[in-house]
Parts: structure tokens; C-alpha cells; sequence
């Protein structure tokens, strides 16, 4: 905030939208001297996006959460990806982040919001996008891609439209553990090698899994580490306000209806 002429100019607030990633297809290619994974991803940018409102020079977070959307384990402004971000810029800003991504859920979220950061910091080393988390650099590009090594080489490949309906558990599965468990053994799945992982280490995610393919009559897929189920297509009422929820044993969990977007979207 500045003077000129007796008058208070305020910093422009500059609003960024942050995209989920969706993985629709992993395999777990080996394991680095340093205990990394490398992997072969293909990866695509939803219009599921959390928001950030930027203020320069200004410091501060403020999470407003958008119901059903679990924040458990959110870590304090200094320690997490977005202030971690902003300190890899050089950057201060106070950030409004309104969360419709969960914690937990294998769709990015956390990766998204750092790479809002970069965007309008105008930081666009890959290098630095990868120290920050094995996601952000997909994050970053958005769209479509191949994505290889620990997520640091990312290959754009044509936007295709695709829709897909998604339930987020009301709990979220740690990244960490679930490749501790495909290293234990736990190793099988279709398009996700890391899908016996995370349900050893998450037995929940079963029950979720096999209510979302009952009402798409599909077999769902897990994203990434986990613990979202989805399916591609599904009963066109699902997922839209008139049918926002699964509830399995009592329990409720947000359905999404997603589409793809290209790189760059900016919610047009």
C-alpha cells in the first residue's frame, strides 16, 4: 500500500484458480537410490479447482473449506506448499484460498495451490516446481500429459474431452504410505499399480469403491495414491446438485461430476 498526492492506493487482489490433477493411469517403473519412485503417469487438469485471491506485499492465509471438502492435516502457513511456494519466489502475498480440492484425496491438491503460486509469480523453472512436490510440475503445464521420472518430465500430449464422475471419501489416504505398501508387496491393479497399496493401507477405501461402481455400473479406478474412486462417464444425474452425495453405512461422500480442460484454463 502506497501514498501519491494525499490518496492510498491498495494492492490489487488477483484471483487464480487451481485445477485438480486426475491420474488415469500409473505404473510404478522402479525405485531411486534415495527411495524417489519413478513412474509413467498419464495425467489430465479438471475444472474441480480450488481458488486463491493473491494481495502483494501483504502476508496471511485464510482457507475457507466448501462443504464436504475434508481439510484434516492442513499444515499452518508457513509450512505448507503454498507458503512454501511463495518463499521459493521470493514472493509475500496474503492468500484467500477457497478449497474444493480435499487433503488426501490423490487429485493434487495441495500441488495445485503451489503451482497457482507460481503462475502468478511468474516463476517458471521446472527445477523448482519439482523441489516443491512430485505433482507441482504437471500442476504447472495442466491439460493433458505423459509424466515420467518422480513427476519431474512432463510431456504435453492433445486435450481430450472426457468426462468423469468422482466420489471423495470423507477421509483422506498419506502418499507416503501407500508406497510403503506397494514396496511391502502390495502391488496389483489394472491401470493403478498402486491401487493393493493403498487399500492396505486404507481398508475403507473398499466400501467407497464398490458403492461408486454400483450406482455407475462400472469398475471404478482409484486416483493416484488415493482415496477418490472414479469412473468415466456415469449416470448423468450423479454428482449435480440434485444427487451431491454417496452415503455408504451412514457415512457421506461428495460426488463430482468433472470434466477435462485444456492447459490454461482459466474457468472460461
Amino acid at each position: 500500500m502506497g501514498e501519491a498526492g494525499g490518496t492510498v492506493t491498495l494492492a490489487p487482489a488477483v484471483t487464480v484458480l487451481a485445477p485438480a490433477k486426475l491420474t488415469v493411469s500409473l505404473r510404478v517403473t522402479g525405485v531411486r537410490a534415495d527411495g524417489y519412485h519413478e513412474l509413467v503417469a498419464e495425467m489430465v487438469t479438471l475444472d474441480l479447482a480450488d481458488e486463491l485471491v493473491f494481495t502483494d506485499g501483504e502476508s496471511g492465509l485464510v482457507v475457507v473449506a466448501e462443504p464436504g471438502t475434508h481439510t484434516d492435516g492442513l499444515p499452518p502457513a508457513e509450512h505448507n506448499l503454498i507458503g512454501r511456494a511463495l518463499s521459493a519466489c521470493g514472493r509475500s502475498a496474503s492468500v484467500h484460498l477457497t478449497k474444493r480440492i480435499p487433503l488426501g484425496g490423490g487429485l493434487g491438491g495441495g500441488s495445485a495451490d503451489a503451482a497457482a503460486v507460481l503462475r502468478w509469480s511468474g516463476c517458471t523453472d521446472p527445477a523448482l516446481a519439482a523441489s516443491l512436490g512430485a505433482d507441482v510440475p504437471f500442476c504447472v503445464v495442466g491439460g493433458r500429459a505423459r509424466v515420467e521420472g518422480v513427476g519431474e518430465r512432463v510431456t504435453p500430449l492433445p486435450h481430450v474431452d472426457r468426462d468423469y464422475l468422482l466420489v471423495l471419501p470423507p477421509f483422506g489416504v498419506g502418499t507416503a504410505a501407500v508406497f510403503g505398501a506397494w514396496d511391502a508387496g502390495h502391488r496389483d491393479g489394472d491401470r493403478n499399480e498402486l491401487t493393493a497399496a493403498a487399500l492396505a493401507v486404507e481398508p475403507r477405501l473398499e466400501r467407497w469403491r464398490d458403492a461408486l461402481g454400483d450406482l455407475a455400473g462400472a469398475e471404478p479406478m482409484l486416483a493416484g495414491s488415493g482415496s477418490t474412486w472414479f469412473v468415466e462417464g456415469g449416470p448423468a444425474e450423479a454428482g449435480t446438485a440434485s444427487a451431491p452425495a454417496l452415503v455408504v453405512g451412514g457415512e457421506a461422500a461428495r460426488l463430482v461430476r468433472a470434466h477435462t480442460v485444456p492447459a490454461g484454463w482459466e474457468g472460461d
